[in-house]
């Protein structure tokens, strides 16, 4: 199961399983307690319903997003990467996005608060905005071209471009995004 929301609803389902409680009982719980704090209500899952670090972790923010009336929209995460000193940067992300789309109908984009991802059966590619200097796209390649601009990195992916402008987006980084696509699949 490579698929976020699955894996989520399947840890609920666990969590539900081993407490006997559901999403709404958690999130009454932790108003009647007054938490508001993520680190607050991870000790409380954990001392109270004896939840691993993992379990606490995903009821906390399941629970801070339904008491925020649920969860943020694509658009609104995508805006709040690329607000500020970063909007400039948006159509580097969009030149990015338009590119993986037409690698195929299987291509999945997921944003997320901090990145958006790009997924075929797994993740290949990884958009996010670390500074209002660059976007950076993370691949995940076995076999990679032997260019300066595709660097080594660390994680979920095994390289990364640092891009500064929508030209930057070119045949090299097509090329890429494409092989990473094939070897999601």
């Amino acid at each position: 199961m490579t698929d976020p929301k699955q894996q989520a609803n399947a840890q609920l389902k666990s969590i539900e399983s081993l407490t006997g409680q559901d999403l709404d009982h958690f999130t009454g719980a932790v108003e009647a307690k007054g938490l508001e704090r993520h680190g607050d209500m991870l000790r409380f899952f954990k001392t109270e319903y004896g939840l691993t670090h993992g379990h606490a972790n995903l009821l906390a923010l399941k629970v801070r997003e339904k008491l925020a009336g649920g969860p943020a929209s694509a658009d609104s995460l995508l805006a709040a990467q690329y607000a500020g000193a970063k909007s400039a940067l948006r159509p580097i992300c969009d030149e990015i996005l338009a590119t993986a789309a037409g690698l195929g109908d299987d291509v999945e984009v997921l944003i997320q608060k901090t990145g958006v991802s790009l997924r075929r059966r797994k993740q290949f590619g990884l958009v996010q905005v670390p500074s209002a200097k660059r976007v950076t796209l993370g691949l995940s390649l076995k076999h990679a071209a032997d260019d300066a601009r595709l660097l080594p990195a660390s994680g979920m992916c095994t390289h990364k471009i640092n891009l500064t402008d929508p030209g930057a987006v070119d045949d090299d980084v097509a090329r890429w995004l494409h092989d990473a696509y094939m070897e999601a699949g």
